[in-house]
């Protein structure tokens, strides 16, 4: 692989000629690792870099090594494989290095899940059978986690506020003032008044006096 300077440039660059959005270089695989096929060895780097999310050269590297190892299909990496989840990488567009590991994780995800739907569907008894379910039921879990933490890391953590439109018809009445909402309950800024207790509801059984003393003797 040819060594090229860090890549310091977090834009796109091109050259003289091409447009701005250049096409992304693909990578040939062989025994001795991977090349960036680009006839201009830095600028496929630079290309392959900012497809990636990272500002660096050993960090495009490493990235890339991580994906070259999760494509193995058969045995061996797959060069088809590699070149769809570099694909995917490029369309969510990580801006960063934490976004550019996270998301080179949902790729390599997504791709070990569908891996476990083939055996699944070409399962031959029953013990392969559950085991693939167990492993595809797993993976389909944490993709959308994933999708998740990405979607918190690009908001700063910051929670997701929903704004309606609340209409109040003619002998309505509308709270004015700082509202709490807890589930299904929502407490007004105003301190409410007291509960009314109903009264109890006398017993259906009346307690039956016992007979006068006097009359017992007279009888």
């Amino acid at each position: 692989m040819t060594t090229a300077p860090d890549l310091t440039v977090s834009t796109m660059a091109a050259a003289p000629g091409e447009p701005q959005a250049a096409i992304l270089p693909r990578i040939k695989l062989s025994r001795r690792g991977y090349a960036i096929d680009h006839p201009d060895p830095r600028l496929g780097e630079q290309l392959m870099a900012n497809a990636l999310g990272v500002a660096d050269r050993d960090a495009m590297d490493g990235i890339l090594r991580q994906l070259v190892r999760a494509s193995v299909n058969g045995g061996k990496p797959c060069e088809v494989n590699l070149a769809f989840m570099i694909a995917m990488v490029k369309s969510i567009r990580p801006r960063d290095s934490v976004e550019a590991m996270l998301v080179a994780q949902m790729v390599s995800v997504h791709v070990m899940a569908m891996r476990c739907a083939q055996h699944l569907a070409h399962a031959d008894d029953l013990a392969q059978h559950d085991s693939a379910a167990r492993a595809l039921g797993r993976l389909a879990r944490t993709f959308p986690a994933q999708i998740e933490a990405l979607n918190r890391y690009r908001s700063h953590g910051e929670p997701a506020i929903t704004v309606q439109n609340v209409k109040v018809e003619d002998g309505g009445n509308a709270i004015v003032g700082n509202v709490t909402q807890h589930a299904s309950v929502i407490v007004s800024g105003e301190t409410p008044a007291p509960a009314v207790r109903a009264p109890k509801a006398a017993s259906a059984r009346r307690t039956h006096e016992p007979a006068d003393a006097g009359q017992d003797a007279e009888a």
